[in-house]
This record gives C-alpha cells, sequence and structure tokens, in this order.
C-alpha cells in the first residue's frame, strides 16, 4: 500500500490574490503528492492547525503580501509551540533574495520566487519531506 505525502498549501494574511498557491497546489498534485488548500486569508494559527490535524509532512506558504518574515515566524513558532516541528516549511512568493536567506536561516526549508521552474519546485519539495 503506498502512502501518498500530505502536504498543505497556506495562504495566511491580508493577501486575496492566490494564482499561485492554486498553481502550486495543481502542480505537487499532478506530482503525486496529496495536497490540502486552506484558501485565502488564513491565520498562521489556522494554518498550523489544519496541518497538524491532517497529519501532514510538509507546508507551503504563499506570500505576497510583505509579511513573509512575520508569518513565517508566527507559523514556525506555533509548529514548535505544538511539538509539531517534523512538519517540513517552504514557501514562495515576491520574496526579496535577502529576506528569503533570513528565512532559511529561521528555519523555512525552501523559498521559491516567480518563475520558479514547477519541475525544479516538485524535487526540491520531494527532497526535503523524503529527508524529514
Amino acid at each position: 500500500m503506498s502512502h501518498k505525502t500530505r502536504i498543505l498549501i497556506g495562504k495566511p494574511g491580508l493577501d486575496g490574490h492566490d494564482r499561485g498557491a492554486k498553481y502550486i497546489s495543481q502542480v505537487l498534485r499532478d506530482a503525486g503528492f496529496e495536497v490540502i488548500y486552506t484558501g485565502i486569508r488564513r491565520t498562521p494559527e489556522e494554518i498550523v492547525e489544519a496541518a497538524v490535524q491532517e497529519d501532514v509532512q510538509a507546508i507551503g506558504i504563499s506570500l505576497l503580501s510583505g509579511s513573509h518574515i512575520e508569518m513565517f515566524a508566527r507559523i514556525l513558532a506555533l509548529l514548535n509551540e505544538k511539538g509539531a516541528t517534523d512538519i517540513v516549511v517552504f514557501g514562495g512568493g515576491t520574496i526579496p533574495s535577502g529576506d528569503a536567506e533570513k528565512l532559511k536561516k529561521s528555519g523555512v526549508a525552501a523559498v521559491f520566487t516567480p518563475g520558479t521552474p514547477a519541475k525544479e519546485i516538485v524535487e526540491k519539495v520531494r527532497n526535503l519531506v523524503s529527508n524529514s
């Protein structure tokens, strides 16, 4: 019996543009992952709660609003509080390269910016969840 890797895609904050989140959700589904998309305007608390309840191996966060540092920090803190640090966190959106490096140093496993090839995202996510 094969077990599909479960990934939650979250869109925290007030940003209502979710084309990228929906695109990545479909790309990951097409690659064989089971994807749960929580929809727009979710709080970090809602995203982490859903991730724990759904027993996911990874959370992908899509951000375009400029609040990426705060949102990722809150999500990582909540995962720590819930004892769920085994859940891999990655993200994407309009994130400056300097901020991407800060996010990686804080515990975000990967940051994808607009234009990253879908194949590259799939390969990186597959490697992240297989090594967790």
